[in-house]
């Protein structure tokens, strides 16, 4: 797969395998070395590492927020470029926009290195859960700049083609990351930060081997000299503001869940919502992988005008979404108390069965998670930011804020536990209603 013509000329059984399956299997094995992570800090740090962690991951996801925007956006727009047959223009917009995440990755790590302590008092954690989540987010700032990059050239690649090559990055990334879990924490014995110096080697190693094909390669994307008119970076700002505002929004979430958390049960719940986070992770990949794979085809097609071709494409996406999710759901409800141990060890009874009731309760969000995920994905590769972005405030912090509001006073921890079934729900609900008004006025894509 050299070259994105194939998104015209190749059948879509064909070119929805040779897309979606490697890109999947690129994000369950990132889901992996997220697990290890859990795992080897769970059993050989303790809870409350665990629950350092996950107070951290939303400030990440925040700081990551600002590059994904401007690399899921600008994915869009180069991928309808190329599917205009304008490669010098695409290229320009890969140079540019590939600045600008290092840019805004320098900026990152700086703030987040210097208030990483303040930024976390605030969530109202035990002094000794704080202190161990400073460790944790320094490291991560400090290599900001390298693994900021590593997500947006893994869209990069994708859109030229390179899908295998992205699948082996991210594998080698992932057992890289797992290796060193091991060696820093099962072997030598280290603490919190040396979890999060093996995260950050290996996704600066993806890094490096993303970028090299890009230098090197003959692809129809490269580094070329030009400027990135102020309309088509407005525009990619705005396409990408949904995934941004998702990333946010759901950062913005989990801070609240886990303040909420904290004041019900203090940080045995927070451990337990992240111990469901962490499996969770394993389906949530899968999906988003499987929506981000077909997304660069999608919005090829849209460019090209190719209609029948491009819902095709998303007909296979949300059939494929339905049926990880209902394995998901029948895993998590048979397989939870099996799972649990793996995280917390022999010395925590009360942490596993906290853990298991929030795990059934959770694995209701996949009967119908996966239409929010597929169908917000169609939309922004379809050039429709508002109507994607919208969607994504709701399933991401509109929804679960309201449903937190009325679960909560009356089922107590249970509450939070069933707000991700019922904010899955109604996010499909609303974009199964777009989808209808979409495809009754459809809409040609105006060149630039």
């Amino acid at each position: 797969m050299s070259s994105p013509s194939v998104f015209e000329t190749l059948s879509p059984n064909r070119l929805f395998l040779r897309c979606a399956l490697p890109n999947m299997i690129s994000m369950a094995a990132s889901s992996l070395y997220t697990i290890a992570d859990g795992v080897f800090v769970g059993r050989f740090i303790g809870s409350d590492a665990l629950a350092a962690i996950d107070l951290v991951m939303p400030l990440l996801s925040i700081s990551f927020a600002l590059a994904d925007m401007v690399a899921v956006g600008s994915s869009v727009q180069i991928a309808i470029h190329l599917g205009e047959h304008r490669e010098r223009e695409a290229s320009v917009i890969f140079t540019r926009c590939s600045l600008l995440i290092e840019a805004i990755a320098l900026a990152v790590g700086v703030l987040g290195f210097f208030f990483a302590r303040p930024l976390l008092e605030l969530m109202g954690a035990d002094p000794s859960v704080t202190q161990l989540a400073c460790q944790y987010l320094q490291v991560f700032a400090l290599f900001t700049p390298a693994v900021m990059i590593y997500f947006a050239v893994d869209n990069y690649l994708r859109i030229c083609g390179l899908t295998r090559y992205s699948m082996v990055l991210n594998v080698t990334a992932s057992l890289l990351n797992i290796g060193l879990d091991y060696l820093f924490l099962a072997v030598f014995r280290w603490d919190i930060a040396s979890a999060a110096l093996a995260s950050c080697l290996s996704l600066a190693l993806g890094s490096l081997m993303g970028l090299v094909p890009l230098i090197g390669g003959k692809l129809p994307l490269r580094f070329v000299k030009g400027r990135l008119r102020r309309g088509l970076l407005k525009n990619i700002l705005y396409n990408g503001s949904s995934e941004f505002f998702t990333n946010i929004s759901g950062s913005l979430l989990m801070i609240i869940v886990n303040s909420l958390l904290l004041h019900l049960e203090g940080s045995r719940a927070v451990a337990a919502f992240s111990i469901v986070m962490y499996v969770d992770s394993v389906t949530a990949s899968l999906l988003y992988g499987l929506a981000d794979s077909m997304q660069p085809a999608i919005s090829y097609c849209y460019g090209a005008r190719l209609s029948r071709r491009m819902l095709a494409f998303e007909k296979r996406v949300l059939l494929a979404g339905a049926l990880i999710s209902a394995a998901a759901f029948l895993a998590m409800r048979l397989g939870g108390r099996a799972l649990l141990p793996l995280f917390v060890g022999d010395g925590g009874p009360a942490l596993i069965e906290m853990s298991l009731q929030a795990m059934t309760l959770f694995s209701f969000s996949y009967l119908t998670g996966w239409a929010g995920v597929g169908l917000s994905s169609f939309f922004t590769a379809v050039d429709r930011p508002a109507l994607s972005l919208g969607l994504s405030l709701g399933r991401s912090l509109l929804f679960p804020l309201l449903i937190l509001a009325c679960l909560v006073p009356v089922l107590g921890l249970d509450g939070v536990w069933l707000t991700s079934p019922f904010s899955s729900l109604l996010t499909a609900l609303a974009c199964l209603f777009f989808l209808r008004r979409f495809l009754s006025r459809p809409e040609e894509p105006s060149p630039d």
